[in-house]
């Protein structure tokens, strides 16, 4: 909408408040509105693909309020996720239920995103996801769970993964990005568990290869080398995992500009919803639940020790250095 030049006589405060909302900072625009949902927003608000459910957008507003008010977040975006929703809708389709919200240029985007997979403990205990649907959360440190609640973005990390094959035959380094998030609450120990967002991608199939002119290669000359695989519709292992176009973009927005992550459900919501309350009182996404049964929050206080019993009878192997590239 374009603005009309309005004289400074003109009293009518109702007017004068919507001039300078439209045409203030990101900051004071957010400052302005602390209660109820815009008109424009709130027409996002569902539980389709691509809508947001209105607990999740709620909380990721007020959150995101109370960051601005406080002058820690100048972004005039901020984002939410809701990860009670499918992340795998079948046929290569990925559900949308990353939310990117910038209400100064009444922008709303849904974009896929992976949920924590959690672990196999085999003989012990069992808090692993499906592709599709998370049934297990936590905030356990080598839980590979996700954990719900309040996040602010913080800075980002850039390393070398490797080099891989790219369709003209030409070997290309892989460098990933990590935005590290730090949490609240029960997800206050986001950086000891390394959550953070990045793209859903990986070498795999490691082994080395002779390059001693690489500025990476190492002592011997050597370099890793590995396929390039992109598994956006998998799982990860607690963080926010998106596409690799998704990725570059998202880490544009917040790299030197923080802003806050709601991320959904919450212990208190599990409980609700494991408790058997109803929908008027517990939100979690129909299909989904309809799947998993019941879903489970697992506190650290309970399952950290049981990791680390399980790491103590089952002691990993010594790492083993990469195998050399056939055909180096």
């Amino acid at each position: 909408m374009r603005l009309r030049s309005v004289p400074l006589g003109v009293a009518i405060l109702s007017l004068l408040a919507i001039v300078v909302t439209l045409t203030a900072s990101p900051r004071s625009f957010a400052a302005l509105q602390p209660s109820g949902i815009p008109a424009w927003l709130q027409a996002h608000v569902g539980e389709g693909d691509g809508q947001i459910a209105e607990v999740v957008l709620e909380r990721a507003r007020a959150l995101y309020l109370k960051k601005v008010a406080a002058g820690a977040v100048n972004n005039p975006c901020y984002f939410a996720m809701d990860a009670t929703r499918p992340g795998d809708l079948g046929n290569g389709v990925l559900g949308r239920r990353y939310y990117i919200i910038c209400e100064a240029s009444q922008s709303f985007r849904a974009i896929s995103s992976g949920h924590g997979g959690g672990r196999n403990l085999k003989g012990t205990v069992d808090f692993s996801n499906g592709r599709r649907c998370a049934r297990n959360f936590g905030n356990a440190m080598d839980s590979e769970l996700t954990a719900g609640g309040a996040y602010m973005t913080r800075e980002a990390k850039t390393s070398f993964k490797g080099f891989y094959r790219t369709g003209a035959k030409r070997d290309t380094a892989f460098l990933r990005t990590f935005i590290q998030f730090d949490g609240e609450g029960e997800a206050a120990n986001a950086r000891q568990r390394v959550i953070g967002g990045h793209a859903a991608q990986v070498l795999r199939g490691m082994c080395l290869r002779k390059n001693p002119d690489s500025s990476y290669a190492d002592h011997d000359g050597m370099v890793p080398f590995g396929k390039l695989v992109d598994y956006a519709g998998g799982r990860s292992n607690g963080c926010t995992s998106w596409s690799p176009t998704d990725a570059a973009q998202l880490i544009a927005m917040v790299k030197g500009n923080p802003t806050t992550l709601y991320i959904y459900p919450e212990s208190r919501d599990i409980a609700a919803v494991a408790g058997g309350r109803s929908a008027s009182s517990a939100y979690w996404n129909a299909s989904c639940l309809k799947d998993i049964g019941r879903p489970k929050f697992w506190p650290r206080k309970t399952l950290e020790p049981i990791i680390a019993q399980y790491k103590k009878d089952h002691p990993a192997p010594p790492p083993q250095p990469l195998p050399i590239c056939k055909g180096s």
